[in-house]
């Protein structure tokens, strides 16, 4: 993933606000990069046109060697679900939907059959330790739970890029650290990119590298070397 020269504008008014300005990110295959900074500096605003859920106002961002925007929404929207996952700090799972159907969904809206869809599904499951509570609906889980099927969902198309936003903030600490363990896993194993907005320092310490944003600006990209 790259992105080129990307700005964010609002207008609140008769002002406008530059929540993005000219941001430059490129994510090698395998890398997990946190992006860090105070409320307000653009973190989530730059994930949201990353992940192609907004339109920047100036830019472009490439995905596996294909551009995410000049192209129509159906383009776009084929694009994002085969080469990206996303986890959000609510889970946003369908309540009415067991574990694995919640999971399966993604698979299902690629064409794959339904047959083939619940087997990877189950097995996603099972590889973020809740292959016995596939049939749960997410009211009757716990927090880390809908989390854990959370990544299951985002991972098991095999997305090239995996985008979250603070996917530990609803979370205690030591659910946290399961959750992040269970990333990290996954990215040393599949070789999955993944790129955090966090406020949590412990995420930060297991990341590749840390984009610092302020005032919708990268003011460092710092590697875990650089950051111990």
């Amino acid at each position: 993933m790259k992105a080129s020269d990307v700005w964010k504008l609002y207008a609140s008014g008769e002002t406008t606000i530059e929540a993005v300005r000219g941001v430059n990110v490129s994510l090698e295959v395998g890398e997990m990069v946190a992006i860090m900074g105070p409320s307000g500096c653009g973190k989530t605003t730059l994930l949201n046109v990353l992940s192609g859920i907004d339109v920047p106002s100036a830019g472009n961002v490439v995905v596996n060697g294909q551009p995410l925007f000049g192209i129509s929404d159906n383009e776009r929207t084929i694009m994002r679900s085969h080469y990206l996952g996303f986890i959000f700090q609510d889970f946003n799972l369908l309540p009415v939907l067991s574990a694995v159907e919640n999971v399966e969904l993604p698979l299902l809206l690629l064409g794959n059959s339904a047959g083939e869809a619940r087997q990877r599904a189950q097995q996603a499951l099972a590889d973020v330790g809740l292959g016995d509570r596939s049939q749960h609906r997410p009211a009757e889980l716990s927090g880390g739970q809908q989390q854990r099927v959370a990544v299951a969902r985002a991972i098991v198309h095999r997305p090239a890029v995996v985008l979250c936003d603070e996917p530990t903030g609803n979370l205690d600490s030591r659910t946290s650290a399961e959750v992040l363990d269970l990333l990290k896993r996954i990215n040393t194993e599949h070789k999955t990119t993944f790129l955090i907005v966090t406020h949590d320092a412990s995420i930060a310490e297991l990341c590749d590298r840390v984009l610092h944003m302020e005032d919708g600006i990268i003011i460092r990209d710092s590697s875990r070397t650089e950051e111990e």
